[in-house]
């Protein structure tokens, strides 16, 4: 089992470039399924659930070709099954979910495993089921199993979420780009990764109008033919080491980003007092004084991102007076916060209300993430404290983070990561 070892109380300084969009490449590769051609896919990060994905469509039939780190071309002219048999795989992400929307959309049926992932509380898939039965198919959930069939072919319809949802909203994408007709989405989510995925799929072919407004437009083509693509830089990434920034008092220019994604990240670091300098497509992020208290409500896009609250609560831990952070988009997304105790924190749970009252420092402590926004507040708060703090069940971590130990290290963080295995190779980071 790896785990990290953080000697702390260093400030972070320099460069960091920033990955594709975890949440854009954990759609957009099941999306390829719809594609009878190649799709050379650029800027895709180098994590875990991107290979779990990768995996699972070439047991399906797809002719995988990594042309660099980054760079991969996915054929999935000769796919012919709608069963993805490896469901322990399946169980590891939530965004497997998409497997189902891109098989229906190709094949008409589609036979998922349920998915797994961070586990934060319920979040059910009765919108991406309601958009399947709009567009005309049968779905049921027997023994784990997602069973998705239509009698024919899909056919467009209007749809319409009763709430914002990311994951079905591109689920309802990918299956109707190839139904029969037009289909509306009707308060879909807005997120920047649901606009990539539209730009994805129109790149191969497909025709969808006004992704990242308030409603959807589908007209069906018959056949998607391949093209080429690049991921956006991910959002979550980029907040992640602005705020690392922050927290320990250093100075780092964030590097392949769109600033315009991170506005809403932004605001509530300059609210805290940070300096976000903002240039074409990197921000530089410090600060001159104490981190000041602030409210915090995470929303749906344009609102704060629920994935970066557990870093914004860490930072919060250090700031002078107290913080209210409110997660409104999952329960039991606070779980992370009896980790930070050990550490020193000063922080009450209350439902989806978490009441921060800045301490001076953290203490190192030997703690474990629980999920992977988690895990890296946790790899934030190490990274501030005095001591050495030991964060075991990093696998979480590296499921949507590329080269975060080799990132941090680059920006003069003394960390290791260790594997207790003998036969896993053992990676040390000598002290600054």
């Amino acid at each position: 089992m790896d785990k990290y070892i953080i000697r702390g109380n260093n400030k972070l300084y320099g460069d960091v470039v920033v990955s594709g969009a975890k949440n854009s490449a954990v759609a957009i590769i099941p999306a390829a399924l719809l594609v009878e051609g190649k799709c050379v896919i650029e800027n895709v990060p180098d994590i875990n659930d991107t290979k779990l994905l990768l995996g699972i469509l070439k047991n399906l039939g797809a002719e995988i070709l990594f042309l660099d780190t980054t760079t991969v071309s996915v054929d999935c002219t000769h796919v012919n099954v709608f069963c993805v048999s490896d469901y322990e795989s399946v169980r590891k992400m939530r965004a497997s979910y998409y497997l189902v929307g891109a098989l229906l959309g190709r094949f008409g049926k589609a036979k998922v495993g349920m998915p797994g992932g961070c586990d934060f509380g319920v979040r059910p898939i009765d919108q991406h089921i309601k958009g399947f039965e709009r567009l005309g198919a049968k779905v049921d959930i027997e023994h784990g199993i997602i069973n998705a069939a239509a009698e024919d072919h899909l056919v467009g319809s209007n749809v319409y979420f009763d709430g914002i949802s990311v994951g079905a909203t591109i689920n309802v994408m990918l299956a109707a780009v190839r139904a029969e007709g037009q289909t509306i989405i009707e308060n879909p989510a807005k997120e920047p990764h649901v606009v990539d995925v539209a730009n994805f799929l129109n790149a191969m072919g497909a025709d969808i109008r006004g992704a990242g407004t308030d409603i959807i437009k589908i007209r069906g083509v018959k056949t998607l033919y391949g093209g080429n693509y690049a991921i956006i830089p991910d959002q979550i990434e980029a907040g992640t080491y602005m705020v690392a920034a922050a927290a320990t008092g250093g100075k780092v220019t964030v590097k392949n980003v769109i600033p315009k994604h991170m506005d809403c990240i932004s605001v509530k670091l300059r609210e805290a007092g940070i300096t976000v300098d903002e240039h074409d497509d990197c921000l530089t992020v410090y600060r001159d004084c104490c981190i000041s208290r602030l409210n915090l409500k995470t929303l749906p896009y344009p609102g704060f991102p629920t994935d970066m609250q557990p870093q914004f609560t860490t930072m919060l831990c250090l700031a002078q007076g107290t913080s209210v952070v409110t997660e409104g988009v999952f329960d039991h997304r606070f779980k992370y916060v009896d980790e930070l105790r050990r550490m020193g924190a000063l922080a009450d749970v209350d439902g989806r209300i978490c009441v921060v009252n800045g301490i001076k420092k953290f203490t190192g402590a030997a703690v474990k993430a629980c999920d992977l926004r988690a895990g890296v507040a946790l790899m934030i708060a190490g990274l501030c404290a005095d001591g050495v703090t030991e964060i075991t069940d990093v696998e979480f971590i590296e499921r949507g983070y590329e080269n975060i130990v080799y990132k941090f290290k680059g920006l003069g963080a003394n960390i290791t990561k260790i594997s207790e295995e003998p036969d896993k190779q053992i990676s040390e980071i000598k002290a600054v």
